[in-house]
């Protein structure tokens, strides 16, 4: 069903999953009048324990899904495994953005892949495992190469880097066999990401490029605008919204990519706002989320503009001592007067969970770095 008038507050409007991701989507809603209900399995999800309503429920339950139909006008996801045909389910009454067909490449590395490839955009090279049998010969120019579970694998989990066939064939069994995309591993010279909102009238806002690095396959610091060529950074923009647009995707989308030898590849797509948008929070007119609640309601996009440089830095669970009994010394990141703190509320700290992200704002980009670097070594993040 699609956005036919505008939805203006206080509507109730539907989110599909309770994590950090939903809890900034329930923010921005909140602050621009609408009510949020929020579909989640779990009690102490960060997006439900402040949601007007929240359904504890799974993404199947039949109850759930007719109540959140009945009493919401629009429903968004803030993550891409929410399984297609709940989405198809209350598309049927109600105006679903992102569509279920979109969330469904996006949640496939092997759909995603293909997708991306038979769209003529630059990809790594690549090889569908199915069986062991599909596995390369250790003549391949595949490897060395990175084998990654088709579905549900984010963060770095569900991957592991192979060198040969039998290291490939090891890791397949590792994960029990299941369908499998082998890529292969390429120098990479940085890493860059965009995130933009399109809307049902194919209107397309688009933030600037981040650069992005990474630790343990976790994405760990921002640095916005990034430091690369001008020419990669709007390459990206373009390649992006020709993700968009070749997907005919209506919400926010997150577009990562490599660049190697000054050449842009596309490596993953998300269907909702991104991690390494954050910095939109604090820096941009407006912010990721905001962008989300306009492109569900079908108000205009607001304004992408980014007002300052921007350094945003993760914050895992590992940096909480004692196995997550003592709190970090926040004092060392608060007293910093260009520093915006963000914690999403987590009941449980654990090694290698997003608990938080901070941002540092300059005029000068390299003012923000240094200051980024040493407030993250202070917390003895990366550690």
């Amino acid at each position: 069903m699609s956005v036919s008038k505008v939805i203006l507050p206080p509507a109730m409007l539907g989110m599909l999953g309770g994590g950090q991701l939903g809890r900034f989507f329930v923010i921005a809603a909140h602050e621009m009048g609408y009510k949020v209900t929020v579909l989640d399995p779990d009690a102490n999800s960060p997006a439900g324990r402040i949601a007007d309503v929240h359904l504890c429920a799974k993404y199947d339950d039949v109850a759930a899904l007719k109540q959140m139909a009945e009493t919401c006008l629009a429903v968004t996801t803030e993550f891409e495994n929410v399984p297609a045909a709940t989405l198809e389910t209350l598309a049927q009454t109600v105006p679903v953005r992102p569509s279920a067909q979109s969330v469904a490449v996006a949640q496939h590395r092997v759909s995603e892949k293909s997708f991306l490839k038979n769209a003529g955009l630059p990809v790594a090279p690549f090889a569908v495992i199915r069986s062991e049998t599909d596995l390369p010969d250790d003549g391949s120019d595949l490897y060395p190469a990175i084998l990654k579970v088709a579905r549900f694998g984010y963060d770095g989990k569900g991957q592991a880097r192979v060198v040969d066939q039998t290291q490939a064939k090891e890791a397949f069994a590792r994960f029990s066999q299941e369908e499998c995309v082998l890529e292969k591993m390429l120098e990479l010279d940085y890493e860059v990401s965009v995130v933009l909102a399109r809307d049902a009238h194919g209107q397309v806002m688009s933030f600037p490029t981040s650069e992005n690095s990474h630790l343990n396959g976790i994405l760990d610091v921002c640095v916005v605008p990034a430091r690369g060529s001008d020419a990669v950074s709007h390459q990206a923009q373009k390649l992006a919204i020709s993700v968009a647009e070749k997907l005919d995707y209506t919400g926010v989308l997150g577009v990562e990519f490599f660049v190697c030898g000054g050449k842009l590849l596309v490596n993953e797509i998300a269907p909702r706002p991104h991690n390494s948008g954050h910095y939109t929070l604090d820096a941009c007119v407006t912010d990721q989320f905001e962008q989300q609640v306009r492109v569900m309601t079908g108000l205009p996009l607001g304004s992408a503009r980014q007002h300052s440089a921007a350094v945003m830095v993760n914050i895992l669970g590992d940096v909480w001592p004692n196995g997550g009994q003592s709190e970090p010394a926040w004092h060392l990141a608060l007293n910093n007067p260009q520093l915006k703190m963000h914690l999403y509320g987590k009941h449980e700290a654990r090694a290698g969970r997003k608990m938080g992200h901070f941002t540092v704002l300059n005029p000068s980009r390299d003012e923000a770095i240094k200051c980024a670097m040493q407030v993250r070594e202070a917390l003895n993040i990366g550690a």
